[in-house]
């Protein structure tokens, strides 16, 4: 961890600038995944499992038998803290569907907007190390809350080529059954291509690392909707001197532990208080089975001082963080000020492993500066708004002259026409 004493504005920048993978390398690299799903197809996405996770797959569906059998490998408790967190994230993200009333603009003039679900929609869940089964809920979830007509799942098997259990039960529970073992930036290339036993989907949800990633960017480029560029994960902790440095060391390590590519920065305006966070993290750095990964995000992590709590809250905005936790006296006062934030924890007990798990909130958030142009996934994320209207004969009378000069103006005569004939008919009557 590196401590920043007082930076001007001039240096905030480069201050805000995340770890990543040379993109020339990137590109080249995800580049060539891609063709070659797309001339191959299922021949790409095994010889692909066999390089990188050194797995011979005989087949990439899940089959229902390893569905059923995933539920009884997971322990009663486990299966209620699932349940508590499916049903929080059920009443949260079904608060966000709301219908829109009609709005007559003029008389005889009726415009609305109608919900409408997003029919073919693909999910990532990353593996390795740490299978986010938690994501499953966060995507599965609010897609069937939604009404999407075809869900599939893709996520990266474990070394003995099955799923992890985990995965599968809450996938199954939260109505997903079409899962497929296939991981990386060859799964996100097969949702976008479809290939004969992983179908196209229409839009790619979910995190991942830098590959991933940047192969959701360039299958957009292609024609398939994402929800957005969700790299590796970063917190940014805005804390003052009556803070608990204990938990907001914890706070850090709970990011750091996600992987080599996280990124955590603690903002405050009290060089002690720093101090103090920096021999708590160490300390509890010490008792985690992941330290190792964990330490590896500490060394490209920040500690930086400012002047005040609202320089600190401007460097947020500046930086646009994936999850903000802001520990102060007044939380709130700092609250209004957010512009630039994926999702905002305030007070000191409200720690982002709450919202990673059972709050309610999504964890599919923005990351690297995403955050200052797009929110989180919602249930809004699984739909499009269709808008629709009506004119009645009175409504192409209020409105139809307008139109013809418009049209007319913009040397568009046929879609003057399409008016003048109208309100010739009605001459007519």
């Amino acid at each position: 961890m590196r401590t920043i004493k007082y930076p001007v504005r001039e240096e905030w920048e480069g201050l805000c600038a995340r770890p990543e993978i040379k993109r020339e390398d990137l590109e080249k690299v995800v580049g060539k995944i891609i063709e070659e799903v797309k001339n191959e197809g299922d021949e790409a996405i095994l010889k692909y499992s066999r390089m990188f996770d050194s797995i011979e797959l005989a087949d990439l569906k899940v089959t229902a038998k390893e569905i059923e059998k995933a539920a009884s490998m997971v322990d009663k408790e486990l299966k209620e803290s699932i349940a508590l967190a499916k049903s929080n994230i059920e009443k949260f993200h079904s608060s966000g569907i709301t219908d829109e009333g009609a709005t007559e603009t003029v008389p005889g003039v009726v415009c609305w907007r109608e919900n409408v679900a997003i029919q073919k929609v693909g999910l990532y869940i990353p593996g390795g190390s740490a299978p986010l089964f938690s994501t499953v809920l966060m995507l599965a979830v609010p897609a069937t809350i939604a009404g999407c007509g075809e869900i599939i799942l893709c996520t990266p098997p474990m070394k003995d080529g099955s799923v992890n259990p985990i995965v599968l039960y809450a996938a199954s529970i939260s109505g997903i059954t079409r899962i497929f073992k296939v991981g990386g930036a060859q799964a996100i290339a097969a949702m976008a291509l479809g290939t004969a036993t992983i179908p196209k989907v229409f839009k790619i949800f979910g995190p991942g690392n830098q590959y991933v990633t940047k192969a959701k960017e360039m299958v957009r480029l292609m024609g398939t909707e994402i929800d957005m560029p969700a790299g590796p994960s970063e917190v940014l902790v805005i804390a003052d001197k009556d803070a608990d440095p204990a938990f907001v060391a914890a706070d850090l390590l709970s990011q750091a532990e996600h992987g080599a590519d996280s990124q955590v920065v603690l903002v405050t305006d009290s060089p002690m208080f720093a101090e103090k966070v920096g021999v708590e993290t160490e300390i509890q750095l010490g008792n985690l089975p992941r330290r190792d990964i964990a330490s590896k995000a500490l060394a490209n992590s920040l500690f930086i001082v400012l002047k005040s709590l609202d320089d600190c809250m401007e460097f947020s905005n500046y930086y646009a963080p994936e999850h903000l936790i802001i520990s102060t006296s007044d939380p709130r006062y700092l609250a209004k000020k957010v512009v630039n934030a994926g999702s905002v924890f305030l007070g000191k007990y409200s720690c982002e492993s709450a919202g990673d798990y059972a709050s309610g909130t999504n964890h599919t958030l923005p990351t690297n500066r995403h955050a200052m142009v797009s929110g989180g996934v919602a249930i809004e994320s699984f739909m499009k708004k269709i808008t629709f209207q009506e004119l009645t004969p009175e409504g192409i009378k209020n409105i139809g002259p307008a139109v013809e000069k418009m049209a007319e103006a913009e040397g568009l005569r046929a879609h003057k026409n399409a008016v003048t004939i109208r309100l010739a008919s009605l001459e007519k009557e």
